[in-house]
């Protein structure tokens, strides 16, 4: 994971271009449109499972239905990324940033069993079950995800912008050390990613899976479960962790999205523009949103619509990869910043892992 984000952040870096910008510039068409459909439409079903999950963690705290809470919750979304700054928008991501740490908090609270824990922690279970390699795909999906990819690349450049680089060649070339503390930035945010990633399937494994409860359908339904289990204050917390984790998805979900698609088309793509600059920017981000409201009026399960975009994303994920390590490798794009080998043998690795799982998932469907 941590790789790939990095290899993601040094294209950003060197071409001064996002990845749809980049595939744009130097492949075919039939390379670049199927990548941002399949990247639009698997960040739109995220974004609206997000929206609902939001709503339905607010639901816990306040005493408002849940579907009274989607419109709102979308359009204060929406808003900070048209009418905010890109300053302002960093800024409000750190801080929601820290609310992620509730759920380490909430898997302590839970009290599991430690002796138990540390032996499955280094000595995992491994399955050839349809459900397993199906879940096993989610996960993966979950965090090498297509949509971090483009994001990745894409908020690099907005960091360049931000330094007065305004144009393309003001922003193309990278010195080592730019590409040194990406790389210590990148690896940093992977350690507290997986951390924090680490504890949320704790938590649900100390709480609700040893309960028997497997089949939750909402986030609501999830946090009822838990206050039996481990207590008002894990409650109180898997609410503010869920709150927290999906105002941090949905601009990204949505901002990814808008960043793909403008970049293909050549469209001007910043989240420092003013609206009338990058009209055709702020349009797909507020169309994508509107569309995952709709979704929740739908009836569609949001914890299935969830883990089931993650599967999604697993199965992009793979030929992506690929695309990532052949930009990444091509000299016309990078110059003397190609791959080293331990990225190409770590890059390939990630993307083996991938399409392992992908295959070992379909071949044993049924």
């Amino acid at each position: 994971m941590a790789v790939i984000q990095f290899l993601c952040a040094k294209i950003g870096l060197v071409s001064g271009m996002g990845l749809a910008g980049v595939l744009r510039s130097h492949y075919p068409r039939k390379i670049l449109y199927p990548a941002v459909v399949g990247l639009v439409i698997a960040n739109t079903l995220n974004a609206g499972a997000d929206l609902g999950a939001i709503a339905a963690a607010l639901n816990l705290l306040v005493p408002i239905p849940t579907t009274w809470l989607i419109i709102p919750v979308a359009l204060l979304i929406v808003v900070v990324q048209i009418w905010g700054s890109y300053r302002l928008i960093s800024r409000v991501f750190k801080v929601l940033a820290l609310t992620l740490f509730a759920y380490i908090g909430a898997a302590f609270l839970a009290h599991p069993p430690w002796p138990t824990v540390l032996r499955a922690t280094f000595i995992p279970h491994f399955s050839l079950d349809n459900r397993y390699l199906v879940t096993l795909v989610a996960i993966l999906g979950t965090t090498i995800s297509p949509y971090l990819f483009f994001w990745e690349a894409s908020q690099e450049v907005e960091e360049e912008i931000k330094l007065g680089r305004k144009t393309l060649r003001q922003r193309r070339g990278a010195t080592y050390a730019e590409l040194k503390a990406a790389a210590w930035d990148t690896n940093i945010g992977m350690f507290f990613c997986n951390l924090v990633f680490y504890f949320v399937i704790l938590a649900s494994a100390a709480t609700l899976h040893s309960a028997g409860k497997t089949d939750i359908r909402t986030a609501a339904e999830a946090a009822q479960a838990l206050r039996p289990l481990a207590g008002n204050a894990a409650y109180l917390l898997f609410a503010l962790g869920l709150i927290g984790s999906g105002f941090l998805a949905v601009p990204v979900l949505t901002g990814s999205s808008a960043y793909a698609v403008a970049e293909t088309f050549g469209w001007e793509c910043s989240l420092d523009h003013k609206p009338r600059e990058a009209r055709q920017f702020y349009t797909v981000i507020a169309a994508s949103t509107l569309v995952g409201i709709l979704l929740n009026f739908t009836g569609i399960n949001p914890i299935a619509a969830l883990f089931w975009t993650a599967v999604i994303n697993g199965l992009m994920s793979p030929p992506l990869l690929v695309i990532i390590m052949m930009v990444t490798n091509n000299r016309r794009v990078m110059g003397n910043k190609i791959n080293n080998w331990i990225e190409n043998v770590l890059g390939g690795l990630a993307a083996l892992l991938m399409f392992t799982a992908a295959l070992g998932m379909v071949l044993t469907w049924r």
